[in-house]
C-alpha cells in the first residue's frame, strides 16, 4: 500500500495526454514540413507581395503552383464575405438581435470561406497540386535569400 507506480502518480489528464499524444501526433505531421521555419532561433524576416511574384518567376514548377494556391485565396475570401453578410442579413431581417446577427456574422464568414475554399479546389483543380511543397519550396528559397543577404 505504500508503493505507488510513477504512472499512477500522475494526473489523470496527464496520463490521458500521453495516451492521445502519438494519436494527435500523426494527424498533425504536416506540421513537420513547417518546423524548420517556425522552431528557428532568429525569426525569418516577413516577405512582400513583390518577393512571392520574384519566387513565381525563378521557379517554374512550383512558382506556378503556389501562384493557383494565392489565387485560391481570393475564392475564400470571397466566399467569406458573401456568406458573412448574407447570413448576417438574414438573422437580422428576422430576428433583429443584435448579438444574433453579430454570431451569425462570424458563423456565415467560416462557412463561406470553407465553401468557397472548396469551390477553388474544384475550379482550379488544387487537388492536382502539391500546394504544401510548393509553400516549403518558397520558404526555403526565402531562407536562402535572405541568409545570402547577412
Amino acid at each position: 500500500m505504500g508503493e505507488t507506480s510513477g504512472e499512477s502518480q500522475q494526473s489523470f489528464f496527464k496520463r490521458h495526454w500521453e495516451g492521445y499524444k502519438e494519436f494527435w501526433a500523426e494527424r498533425f505531421s504536416f506540421l513537420d514540413n513547417y518546423a524548420r521555419f517556425i522552431q528557428r532561433d532568429k525569426p525569418l524576416p516577413a516577405w512582400s507581395a513583390s518577393d512571392v511574384e520574384e519566387f513565381i518567376a525563378s521557379d517554374p514548377v512550383h512558382g506556378a503552383t503556389l501562384k493557383t494556391a494565392r489565387e485560391a485565396v481570393k475564392f475564400g475570401l470571397t466566399g467569406s464575405v458573401i456568406g458573412a453578410v448574407s447570413t448576417a442579413g438574414f438573422t437580422w431581417k428576422y430576428s433583429r438581435s443584435l448579438h444574433g446577427a453579430g454570431l451569425s456574422f462570424l458563423a456565415g464568414g467560416v462557412f463561406g470561406w470553407t465553401f468557397g475554399h472548396e469551390i477553388a479546389n474544384h475550379w482550379m483543380q488544387l487537388y492536382r497540386l502539391d500546394t504544401m511543397a510548393s509553400q516549403v519550396k518558397f520558404m526555403d528559397w526565402w531562407v536562402q535569400k535572405n541568409e545570402g543577404r547577412s
